[in-house]
């Protein structure tokens, strides 16, 4: 099943990824999932990310990301495509993309920086929002690398769901925050076969 259900209930999992833009709600909706269905949530930016915002070392994200997916019952978010998406895809029963234009997602962007730089708030280890950052043009700035990683994304992911490779994932395209609710309400864990 490709695209976006309309009406009645959804199944899914046990195995879901969850992916979009910066600031499109995919931790969030992961973490809902995971609570409704009973499943575990991994943030792969609490596995990218070390102390003092390093990134971790591509072997050992890997190996994270590997025993992660390792146990079915889980849903993951975030994109890392070039690096992770055949372990997570090669493993999800599901993809749930987040494609909810840039209108949506910039403001987000600027929301939600502003809002972990003011409260100082912590995120993944050590870490705390550099706000003024995301202003200037490379590729640590989320505003910059949004708008240059948008469209090639959205190519990117409408090309993966008639991919032959990703033939038995179900993929779910949630194309503005409104769908989002209605879908959690509808969605149901896949019963094995």
């Amino acid at each position: 099943m490709s695209g976006n259900p309309s009406t009645g209930p959804v199944a899914i999992g046990p195995n879901i990824s969850v992916v979009g833009d910066s600031c499109s709600g995919k931790t969030t909706l992961a973490a809902a999932l995971a609570e409704r269905l009973g499943l575990r949530h991994v943030e792969l930016d609490s596995l990218s990310w070390q102390p003092n915002w390093t990134p971790t070392p591509d072997e050992v994200f890997l190996e994270q990301v590997h025993e992660a997916v390792a146990q079915s019952g889980w849903v993951i978010d975030g994109n890392y495509g070039r690096i992770v998406r055949p372990i997570t895809w090669g493993a999800a029963d599901t993809v749930v993309w987040l494609d909810f234009p840039l209108r949506v997602t910039l403001p987000r962007t600027l929301a939600r920086s502003f809002r972990r730089w003011r409260t100082r708030e912590l995120l993944w280890g050590t870490n705390r929002e550099r706000f003024w950052e995301h202003f200037l043009p490379w590729d640590r700035s989320l505003i910059w690398w949004t708008l240059k990683s948008h469209r090639r994304r959205r190519v990117d992911y409408a090309a993966a769901m008639t991919d032959p490779r990703w033939e038995g994932t179900q993929f779910i395209r949630l194309r503005s925050p409104a769908e989002v609710d209605p879908f959690l309400e509808r969605v149901r864990l896949r019963v094995a076969a």
